[in-house]
């Protein structure tokens, strides 16, 4: 029985049994597995962000995973436009599209569409990143706070690629990012969609978290983080802010004991968990709610709804 959509949407927070969902379903149906994590585009974080191993891609079509440097620039509306690609192909060889993942910006822009801003010319992006690297993120957010103070106002100094965007938006069109983001927005994506977003018990989460970066050391995360850093990125590249990634870097600096970034890794990944499922709770109202932990109880929940 093939399910009667043209998509599923499948999202959840890390660690909830997601991406083994997918592939549940993606084996039962032909589908193809369409990634929404915006870590896991990464080609150099394979072990660190969880993603599906080679054995996994194997069973089935698996896209936009690992199909980026580290270095590379990357934006929500370029994996957009890859992503919409990406389902129209699935769905002209007559496969299921399944997109899952934990980024709720990424099924936004298919769902809701983004602001129609134009693309910024490649010499005024290397403007700004020159005034970026020669005079810092002060220099930056001065020149923000002048053509844009509501960007400006809602952002951190901390936030340096973000403001970079705004001042690039700025002097590509002559008007402000704030002014961009009230223009209506289109979905990239208008067929008929299933849309669940997994729910699970908080304790179950938050022990599956630790559990997880228990494996992924294991595995080779501090081999994947030290290839990484000795490569010399900069900083504030997103790749390089990972889970788990800084508190491991900063073992390698010997900031931390082995076991201290250990247990700030978890940490953290168990605050990006509760900050997902607030996120999905206000932002996902009308998805589908799945909260069994079982993996056959969520997909047989799932077929319930889409069948």
């Amino acid at each position: 029985m093939t399910p009667n959509i043209d998509a599923l949407l499948i999202a959840g927070p890390t660690a909830s049994g997601k991406s083994a969902l997918a592939l549940a379903l993606a084996k039962r149906y032909g589908g193809v597995i369409i990634n929404a994590d915006s870590m896991q585009v990464y080609r150099d974080l394979r072990v660190i962000t969880a993603r599906p191993s080679e054995l996994e891609e194997s069973e089935a079509p698996h896209r936009l995973y690992g199909h980026l440097d580290a270095a590379a620039p990357y934006s929500v509306g370029e994996w957009g436009i890859q992503a919409l690609a990406e389902i129209e192909a699935a769905r002209a060889a007559g496969a299921l599209p399944i997109v899952v993942g934990g980024t709720g910006l990424y099924f936004s822009v298919l769902t809701d569409g983004l602001s129609p801003i134009p693309d910024v010319p490649g010499e005024v992006r290397s403007e700004v990143r020159a005034l970026l690297e020669a005079e810092g993120v002060e220099a930056v957010l001065a020149q923000v706070r002048e053509v844009d103070p509501q960007i400006a106002g809602q952002l951190k100094p901390t936030d340096r690629q973000r403001l970079a965007r705004a001042l690039e938006v700025f002097k590509a069109t002559g008007r402000p990012l704030s002014d961009w983001q009230k223009e209506p927005r289109v979905p990239l994506f208008t067929g008929e969609v299933g849309q669940f977003v997994l729910k699970p018990e908080r304790d179950w989460l938050y022990e599956r978290c630790d559990r997880r970066f228990d494996l992924m050391m294991e595995g080779g995360a501090l081999n994947e983080v030290r290839a990484l850093k000795n490569r010399q990125l900069p900083p504030d590249l997103p790749a390089l802010k990972a889970l788990g990634v800084p508190e491991l870097s900063r073992y390698l600096d010997d900031e931390f004991t082995l076991e201290e970034a250990r247990l700030r890794a978890k940490m953290q990944t168990r605050r990006y968990a509760k900050r997902q499922m607030t996120w999905f709770r206000n932002q996902m109202i009308s998805w589908n709610a799945v909260s069994e932990q079982q993996l056959e109880r969520k997909i047989e929940e799932i077929l319930s709804f889409i069948r």
